[in-house]
């Protein structure tokens, strides 16, 4: 069986961690498939703008392994690979359903998803309500879980800083943020998490560190500021590994974070 990607995908979203848990409950602002050239792909999107919401089928391309038993992000104990939507699959295929925003010639540009910069796509759907809605349809472990989420908020501090992160070259911390912190924000076992005092903690963003705090009984998260995971030390050193040291320095400068 030879596959043959239509198209590439590009969005914010570049890292596992950055993609969303469901299309349906993104952060991100959305992203824009770019069909390959020569194939007459302009005549199969013929028709498809009528459409608000359409299936992509994809490659999981960051996902080589599979494994049999899976945990979800909200499940607390392992399932079939089945039995979930988890990217560890035999046949590294993922389907997601967004909102179709626009066409224009061989971009197409959708709403909130799950998908991560760079991956190839295979197909489009158009989305059917009579034929792929089942608002009556059982949903088997997944209708145990209490609806635990958070509400996730920010300082005005922490969002100045978000905005100038998102400028800079840092556009999906803000999503993450706010997908990571809605479920379990005290996870430690499956999130880089410290608690720092009884009601204050810290998430890592790759080499960046943001401080939160909880409000347990309004079951809030506050995002209170956004700070460089290097050590003055690490700064001055030549060492660059992550290629982004010059970028906390001037973070450093316009905040004296």
């Amino acid at each position: 069986m030879h596959l043959e990607p239509i198209g590439t995908f590009h969005c914010a979203a570049r890292y596992p961690y950055d993609a969303a848990r469901q299309s349906a409950i993104a952060e991100s602002s959305g992203g824009n498939i770019f069909l390959e050239k020569g194939h007459n792909y302009e005549q199969a999107l013929q028709d498809l703008d009528g459409f608000s919401h359409i299936w992509l089928i994809y490659l999981l391309h960051h996902n080589p392994n599979w494994k049999p038993m899976v945990q979800p992000p909200r499940a607390p104990r392992k399932v079939g690979v089945f039995a979930s939507r988890a990217p560890y699959r035999p046949n590294p295929i993922g389907l997601s359903c967004v909102e179709l925003v626009s066409i224009q010639g061989l971009r197409v540009n959708v709403g909130p998803h799950d998908l991560l910069d760079g991956t190839p796509i295979l197909d489009i759907k158009p989305y059917l309500p009579y034929a792929d809605s089942f608002p009556e349809a059982r949903c088997g472990w997944v209708e145990d879980l209490s609806n635990d989420l958070w509400d996730v908020c920010f300082a005005t501090g922490a969002e100045q800083q978000l905005v100038w992160l998102e400028q800079a070259g840092v556009p999906a911390i803000r999503a993450f943020l706010q997908h990571q912190l809605r479920e379990h924000p005290f996870n430690r076992q499956r999130k880089r998490i410290r608690q720092l005092t009884d009601t204050h903690w810290e998430i890592a963003y790759r080499t960046w560190r943001v401080n939160y705090g909880v409000d347990e009984i309004a079951r809030q998260v506050l995002v209170e500021r956004v700070r460089s995971g290097y050590t003055d030390e690490e700064l001055l050193s030549s060492e660059d590994r992550y290629e982004d040291k010059a970028q906390h320095r001037d973070f450093r400068n316009t905040f004296r974070a």
